[in-house]
């Protein structure tokens, strides 16, 4: 599967995914995800800081 810009909306296992808790610094949405380069899901910026 490949995608090209914008997150992906997947439901992924809680037991075998390590998320981490975020804020955006841009529109203060707080959100988790994983991965090097998490990314708000509400206006797309990379400017986020772990919580």
């Amino acid at each position: 599967m490949c995608s090209v810009g914008g997150p992906l909306d997947i439901d992924l296992p809680a037991d075998r995914v390590e998320t981490k808790a975020y804020r955006c610094k841009d529109c203060g949405e707080q959100f988790k995800g994983i991965g090097k380069r998490p990314m708000c899901p509400s206006c797309q910026s990379e400017d986020v800081v772990e919580i």
